[in-house]
């Protein structure tokens, strides 16, 4: 049913989660339409699915502009 590099890729991923491949995939439809509902005119942060997973600057909160645009000046 899945093109087979689709399927590999997911059966990887399923592997690497522990899960079975059915399981994998009931959890990323799952994932995917509970996206969709909050994605319909809601918050875009809630939306965004990007995770940042290295050392962050300790003034980030503070500094957020400098990071997110450069120096502006």
């Amino acid at each position: 049913m899945l093109p087979e590099p689709l399927h590999e890729r997911a059966l990887r991923r399923a592997q690497e989660k522990g899960v079975s491949l059915g399981q994998f995939i009931r959890d990323s439809l799952t994932s995917a339409l509970l996206g969709e509902r909050v994605g319909e005119g809601g918050d875009s942060l809630l939306r965004d699915k990007a995770v940042y997973r290295g050392a962050a600057p300790k003034d980030m909160a503070e500094e957020h502009d400098r990071y997110l645009y450069g120096e502006t000046e």
